[in-house]
């Protein structure tokens, strides 16, 4: 796998894929100096793997902020309930009632 880094245009991509004959690895974080190519742009050009190493956590430490910023702002998180996960949302994301049902049956067996 190769990783070339700083890449500034799509077709720099396409280069090393045809002179290197190994996979190509694309580093798409935010404000770096690559653009923010689509999948289907770095596909066309023969990567292989993207990689998006920040998005989430610079978007989740925005998240915590708008938070931390209105609880200092109005003493609750009240105004900001509506952009947060519900418990059922997490529930749903992880699986969490079919895994507290195989727990409970889990424990059945051990009773018995």
């Amino acid at each position: 796998m190769i990783f070339p880094e700083a890449i500034t245009e799509l077709d720099m991509y396409k280069v090393f894929a045809d002179r290197v004959k190994a996979p190509i690895l694309a580093n798409i974080t935010e404000f770096g100096a690559t653009p923010l190519y689509t999948t289907e742009q770095l596909a066309s050009v023969d990567v292989s793997l993207v990689l998006y190493p920040l998005s989430a956590f610079r978007a989740m430490n925005k998240a915590a902020e708008n938070v931390y910023t209105a609880l200092r702002r109005d003493g609750t998180q009240a105004n900001v309930i509506d952009t947060m996960q519900t418990r059922m949302e997490l529930y749903d994301r992880i699986n969490y009632h079919a895994f507290e049902q195989s727990l409970d049956a889990l424990f059945a067996q051990k009773k018995n």
